[in-house]
């Protein structure tokens, strides 16, 4: 019978986690290598390994015929879509909600700060020994638009708060009121874009998300915007974004880009007013205890045949 929980983290480091005695499970770590742990096949839960790219996300997954949950460590889902087509209806995908937000929230306020503030000239500055004194933005009394209200954009608004904004304006996929206030849908993004002065893309990349920000949404955008992206890079439309910023119209920064890895002579690398960081939004020392956690939790409910947490789909 198949009992083999396919781990990107040894089990060993994991407290918590039912002990294979007590189930009958066998746990195999696998993190994305050429040579798998065992026969996928054999696989009943399946956590995909942690941002290493779509081809290793994929690669067992038509071959795990007896999979009954797919766990991403990831809050988006888009590096295991291309694999869900071959999998077996019934099959549970669940993301990791919970495990993302602390960390995102605080490096997209560091963009934010450092992009104002004018932090990357600092430090060009200080590396050719010029003091570089001046007036610069601040995020005080500016206007902010959060482009993907879930709990990364709830997060972000959390932190936003201390700032002492003139107004933050949350956007989601259809209309809805919080305790907050109201978050508008995405169909009024036309409207809002005039009237703000940052605009933070926090949406998953979907097919109604690929190239949301195109020329006509940049447009949209007031003359000396902030763009901030920590969502995914295709959401952006690189050219039509190479062109405002060249022309110096708006800024950005962006810890997602397309394409990605950014490539050494890419235009973005040395575009004026741009900031880029690596991907690292989640990237932080609160993932691996946060990851453990959620993982030593869903295995405990899967084992006791309790509903998962943070299901986002299941195949039909």
């Amino acid at each position: 019978m198949a009992s083999d929980i396919w781990l990107p983290i040894p089990a060993d480091e994991i407290d918590g986690i039912p002990a294979p005695a007590d189930t009958g499970l066998d746990y195999r770590f696998w993190d994305g290598g050429p040579e798998y742990p065992a026969d996928p096949a054999d696989c009943v839960f399946y956590t995909v390994p942690y941002m290493k790219g779509v081809e290793a996300a994929v690669r067992p997954m038509a071959a795990m015929t007896s999979v009954r949950v797919v766990q991403t460590l990831s809050a988006g889902i888009d590096h295991v879509e291309p694999g869900l087509g071959s999998l077996h209806s019934g099959v549970r995908l669940c993301n990791a909600k919970g495990v993302h937000e602390a960390s995102t929230a605080e490096l997209t306020l560091a963009l934010i700060l450092a992009s104002l503030r004018g932090l990357p000239g600092f430090t060009r500055g200080q590396d050719a020994e010029e003091w570089r004194a001046g007036f610069y933005p601040a995020l005080a009394d500016k206007s902010v638009l959060i482009v993907g209200y879930g709990s990364i954009g709830a997060a972000i608004e959390d932190r936003l708060v201390p700032f002492e904004c003139a107004r933050i304006v949350r956007v989601a996929r259809s209309a809805r009121t919080t305790a907050r206030g109201q978050v508008h849908a995405i169909s009024e993004l036309s409207t809002l874009l005039p009237d703000v002065d940052v605009v933070i893309l926090s949406t998953p990349l979907t097919e109604a998300t690929k190239g949301l920000v195109n020329a006509s949404f940049l447009a949209r955008m007031k003359d000396g915007a902030l763009l901030v992206n920590v969502a995914r890079g295709p959401v952006v439309d690189t050219k039509a974004l190479l062109a405002e910023v060249e022309s110096g119209r708006l800024t950005a920064a962006l810890d997602v880009t397309d394409p990605e890895p950014l490539p050494p002579g890419h235009p973005l690398w040395h575009a004026p007013g741009v900031l880029i960081s690596p991907h690292v939004g989640g990237s932080t020392s609160a993932f691996m205890p946060r990851a453990k956690r959620l993982l030593a939790g869903q295995l405990t409910r899967f084992v006791a045949g309790e509903p998962l947490l943070n299901v986002v789909r299941t195949i039909e």
